[in-house]
C-alpha cells in the first residue's frame, strides 16, 4: 500500500542536514523527493565554496562520480532493444585486449600466480562479478590498479587507452565467483563507443540527456556553469579516495578539487563509472524516468519490460553471498545487485529502513539516490564530500524519509 508522505515529518531532513554542515561534517547538502512524480520536499543547506562562502543551491553542480553507473546501464539496454547483442557475449568481442584473459588462482600471492578464465561477459561486468576491481580494494589486483593508476581519472588518456591498461592485468578471481566493485561498468562505457562509433558523451547527450531535458549534465563543466561548479572537500588528511575510510572524531574539510584547476573542465576520458557532473534537478529527471519504467517526457527510452528487468536482482541471492559484508556505509545484507544498481530483497536483513525492490545507488562524493517502487518515491540528495564511507548519512535519510511515510 502507498503511504503518503507527512511534510511536517519530512522538515526534519532540514535540521538533520544542517547539523551535518554545523559540524563541519559536509560543505553543503541538498535532498529533493518526488512522490507519485509530484515534489514534496527540497532543501539546500551549506556551502558549496567554504572559502567564498557560496550558497550550495538548487543549481549548483556537482560530481556525481558512481551515479554515472545507471546512466551507462541504461545507455546499454538502449542498444539491447535494438539487438546489437546479448548480455552473455563476452567483453573480447568488442574489446579484443580481452581475449586472453587469466585469473589469479584461489590464496595467490603475486599477480604471477594466475590460470585461464573466460573473458567476463557483459552482465559479468554490470553486475560487478566480472573479476575486475578498483584500485580502493583489498586486492593484489587492486594494488597493481592503484600503482598503475588505473582509476578512469578524467584526465587519464582515453578511455581506450585506460580500458587496454585493465586487460593488461589479471583478473582478481574467475568470473561469476564472486561479487567485487569493478571499473567493469567504465568497460560497459567503452562497448557503448565501439558499438556506436561515437564518444560516450554524445552518446549520452542525444539518446539519454536531451530526452529527457537533462540540459545541464555532462561529462565536463562549461565555462557558463563553472561560477556553480561546487568544490570536492574530504575529511581525510590522506588520499580522499579511499573508500572503505570513516572520518575521524575531528571533522575537518580539505579541500581537494575545486573550478579553477579541476580535471572535470576539460577531460580526455569519459568514464561510464564516474565521470558525470551535474545538477540535482538534472539527476531527479534521470530518476523519474526509472521511476515510471523508462518513460521521458515525449515517450519510451527503453520498454518498461526492459527498465523491470534492468532494475532487478541478477545475483543467486544478495551481494554478501557471494563476498563482502559491506560497501562503503551500505550493508550488502539482504540487498542484491541488478544491472544498475543496488535492489533491496529483505530490509530487515539490510537493516535500513526500505521497501523491497528499492533501487539505489551513490557516488565516491557522498552523493545518493533511490526510487521506491512500493510508495512510488524518487529521492536525490548531492553533497561534495569524499569518500562516501565517512558517514551513514544514506542510512539516516533513508529513515527520515520512512519515519514521514503515514
Amino acid at each position: 500500500m502507498t503511504l503518503t508522505l507527512d511534510p511536517n515529518r519530512l522538515a526534519r531532513i532540514t535540521p538533520w542536514a544542517a547539523r551535518y554542515v554545523a559540524e563541519r561534517k559536509f560543505p553543503g547538502l541538498s535532498v529533493l523527493i518526488r512522490q507519485s512524480g509530484r515534489e514534496v520536499f527540497f532543501d539546500a543547506v551549506g556551502q558549496r565554496d567554504l572559502a567564498n562562502g557560496t550558497a550550495f543551491s538548487r543549481d549548483t553542480v556537482a560530481r556525481i562520480y558512481s551515479m554515472t553507473k545507471p546512466v551507462t546501464s541504461l545507455a546499454l539496454m538502449m542498444l539491447m532493444e535494438e539487438g546489437r547483442f546479448t548480455l552473455d557475449t563476452p567483453v573480447s568481442r568488442f574489446l579484443p585486449d580481452f581475449s586472453d584473459c587469466h585469473a589469479l588462482i584461489p590464496g595467490a600471492t603475486s599477480l604471477d600466480q594466475v590460470e585461464p578464465s573466460a573473458p567476463p561477459t557483459l552482465h559479468q561486468l554490470l553486475t560487478h562479478v566480472s573479476g575486475l576491481s578498483y584500485p580502493f580494494n583489498t586486492s593484489l589486483v587492486s594494488r597493481a590498479m592503484a600503482e598503475r593508476d588505473i582509476l578512469f581519472k578524467p584526465n587519464a588518456g582515453t578511455l581506450e587507452s585506460q580500458c587496454k591498461a585493465t586487460a593488461a592485468l589479471p583478473l582478481a578471481f574467475q568470473p561469476g565467483t564472486r561479487w567485487e566493485y569493478s571499473v567493469g561498468i567504465d568497460v560497459i562505457g567503452r562497448v557503448i563507443e565501439v558499438i556506436t562509433g561515437q564518444t560516450l558523451g554524445a552518446v549520452f547527450k542525444e539518446r539519454i540527456f536531451e530526452p529527457l531535458g537533462m540540459t545541464e549534465t555532462a561529462f565536463s563543466v562549461p565555462a557558463a556553469r563553472q561560477d556553480r561548479f561546487a568544490n570536492l572537500y574530504t575529511p581525510l588528511a590522506g588520499n580522499p579516495m579511499d573508500l572503505g575510510q570513516a572520518a575521524t572524531e575531528t571533522p575537518t574539510l580539505r579541500e581537494v578539487d575545486n573550478a579553477e584547476g579541476s580535471p572535470f573542465l576539460n577531460p580526455t576520458l569519459h568514464s561510464g563509472g564516474g565521470g558525470l557532473l551535474g545538477t540535482i534537478d538534472d539527476y531527479m529527471r534521470f530518476s523519474e524516468c526509472l521511476r515510471l519504467g523508462g518513460q521521458g517526457p515525449d515517450g519510451p527510452l527503453i520498454s518498461s519490460s526492459t527498465a523491470a528487468f534492468m532494475m532487478a536482482n541478477h545475483l543467486p541471492g544478495d551481494i554478501a553471498s557471494l563476498g563482502p559484508s559491506s560497501f562503503a556505509e551500505q550493508p550488502m545484507d539482504g540487498v542484491g545487485f541488478s544491472l544498475a544498481g543496488a535492489v533491496v530483497l529483505d530490509p530487515a536483513r539490510s537493516r535500513v529502513p526500505s521497501s523491497v525492490g528499492d533501487f539505489s545507488w551513490g557516488g565516491m562524493a557522498s552523493t545518493f539516490f533511490w526510487i521506491d517502487p512500493v510508495h512510488d518515491l524518487s529521492v536525490v540528495m548531492f553533497t561534495q564530500l569524499t569518500p562516501s564511507s565517512s558517514y551513514p548519512a544514506r542510512a539516516e535519510l533513508k529513515a527520515l524519509v520512512h519515519g514521514a511515510l503515514t
